[in-house]
C-alpha cells in the first residue's frame, strides 16, 4: 500500500506542477459550461430535473474526453522517457505501479469533476434540485471516468507514443459507446450482449438521478479489466 501511495502521490504532483494539467481542466471547463449554457439553459423554460439530467449527459462526454487526455500520459511517458525500466528495477510490483498512477489520475479527474458543481448551484439558484439526483449523477460520473481512465491506462501501457495512446482508448470507449446502437438494429442472441456491454445504457440511470446496482458493478468490472490489462501488459514488458 506504501509502494501505491508515492506512486500516487508521484504522478499527482506532477499533474498539479506542470501547465498541461491545468491546460486540460480550463480547456474542457470551458467547453463544458459554453454548452450548458447554450443547451441545458438557453433553450426555453425546463423543469429543474431536466435541466439536470442534460448537465450530467453533457459532463459524461466531457468526462470520458477528460479521462482519455489525463491518462494518455500515465505509462506512455513513462517508456517514453526511460523512467520505466527505474520502476521495474525498485522493489515495486506491476499491480501497484498501475494502480498507483490509476489513483492519481482518478484524483486529479476529481478535481475536475469538483469544479463543475457551479453549473448545478445555477441550476440550484433559479429552480429545485434534488440532492438525491445530485449525488446519483456525480457517481455516476465517478464511475465512468473511472472506468475511462482505466482503459485509458491500457492504452496508455501498450505505447510510448502519448498521441497513439489517446487514439487507443478513444477507440475503447467508442467500441463499448456504440454497443448502444448495435443493440438496437440487431435482434436476439446478439442484442443481449451489446444491451450488457453498452457504456450509456449504464450510465443512463445516473443522468435521471437512479443507482442501480447492475450499473455499479459494470463500471465497477469495465475499471478492473482495463487495470487488470495494463497489469498484464506490464508483467510481459518487465520479462522480455
Amino acid at each position: 500500500m506504501r509502494a501505491i501511495y508515492l506512486i500516487a502521490r508521484r504522478d499527482l504532483g506532477a499533474y498539479l506542477r506542470t501547465m498541461s494539467g491545468y491546460v486540460i481542466l480550463a480547456g474542457i471547463l470551458t467547453l463544458n459550461g459554453v454548452l450548458f449554457n447554450a443547451f441545458a439553459l438557453g433553450e426555453g423554460e425546463h423543469r429543474s430535473s431536466e435541466v439536470l439530467s442534460r448537465f450530467f449527459y453533457m459532463s459524461s462526454g466531457f468526462t470520458m474526453v477528460a479521462a482519455i487526455l489525463i491518462s494518455m500520459r500515465l505509462l506512455a511517458e513513462e517508456r517514453q522517457t526511460g523512467t520505466l525500466a527505474l520502476l521495474y528495477s525498485s522493489p515495486v510490483r506491476d499491480v501497484e505501479i498501475v494502480v498507483g498512477k490509476f489513483l492519481s489520475a482518478l484524483v486529479f479527474l476529481c478535481l475536475f469533476l469538483a469544479l463543475t458543481v457551479y453549473m448545478p448551484a445555477l441550476v440550484w439558484a433559479y429552480g429545485k434540485v434534488s440532492l438525491g439526483h445530485l449525488f446519483a449523477g456525480y457517481l455516476g460520473l465517478v464511475l465512468l471516468g473511472s472506468a475511462s481512465l482505466a482503459l485509458g491506462t491500457f492504452g496508455s501501457s501498450l505505447t510510448k507514443s502519448q498521441v497513439l495512446a489517446a487514439v487507443i482508448s478513444g477507440i475503447l470507449i467508442v467500441l463499448l459507446l456504440i454497443c448502444w446502437q448495435l443493440a438496437s438494429v440487431t435482434e436476439r442472441p446478439f442484442s443481449g450482449p451489446f444491451n450488457a456491454l453498452a457504456l450509456y445504457l449504464h450510465f443512463r440511470p445516473f443522468e435521471l438521478g437512479l443507482i442501480h446496482l447492475k450499473d455499479v458493478v459494470y463500471f465497477l468490472l469495465v475499471t478492473y479489466v482495463g487495470l487488470f490489462g495494463a497489469t498484464r501488459v506490464l508483467e510481459a514488458r518487465r520479462w522480455k
